[in-house]
């Protein structure tokens, strides 16, 4: 069966999709296997984290239409979006599953969604995993200008991946994505990209 893909974008009630990270999905899950062939499907940008434990993938449903994959960008203007799509109807249509890819950008994508376990595989890959941001929550603010200090008006201190030690500074707010920033370890001297919270 060739897989007949299509991608839209669309605003649909956040009520519609969860408001955290998605588990790994057990074999009485609904849509079983179709969650697991989309979990070799990786970030084009950090290979090492799926789609699912980055908190990009949020649901697989039955429409009137056939079968639809929701995803969600880190960021509306993120350039690996179409590679993402590219890649999820690849990854269904070489099992004979045909499905349709929307790109839904509401409610915005939030650090909060990613997975305990892509987290750490963050760390291990070298990449400082974000601190919480409360942005994942339904009742949280909508716009944030500036990064959520910590009392007494600091930022959190981020953990070098290679040694542990937070005795850190950024170095630029820009990392080798927009979603992170570049980090120096001021004890083992390494270079690092923290992801920012969202």
């Amino acid at each position: 069966m060739q897989a007949n893909a299509t991608s839209s974008q669309a605003q649909l009630s956040s009520s519609a999709l969860p408001d955290g990270p998605i588990a790994l999905k057990q074999p009485s899950d609904a849509f079983y296997a179709t969650w697991t062939l989309l979990e070799s499907v990786t970030d084009p940008e950090i290979p090492v984290v799926n789609l699912r434990e980055m908190g990009i993938l949020r649901a697989v449903r039955q429409t009137t239409t056939g079968l639809e994959v929701v995803i969600t960008p880190t960021y509306s203007g993120c350039p690996a979006m179409s590679q993402m799509e590219d890649d999820v109807v690849n990854a269904l249509s070489k099992a004979g599953v045909a499905a349709r890819v929307l790109t839904q950008i509401a409610p915005a994508w939030s650090t909060d969604w990613m997975t305990p376990e892509g987290r750490e595989k963050l760390r291990a890959y070298g990449i400082a995993p974000p601190h919480p941001s409360g942005c994942g929550s339904p009742v949280a603010n909508v716009i944030q200008f500036a990064s959520k200090k910590v009392a007494g008006g600091e930022r959190p201190a981020v953990a070098c991946p290679q040694c542990g030690s937070l005795n850190t500074t950024e170095t630029s707010h820009f990392g080798s994505t927009a979603c992170k920033a570049l980090y120096r370890c001021l004890n083992c001297l390494e270079p690092f990209d923290y992801f920012k919270p969202y």
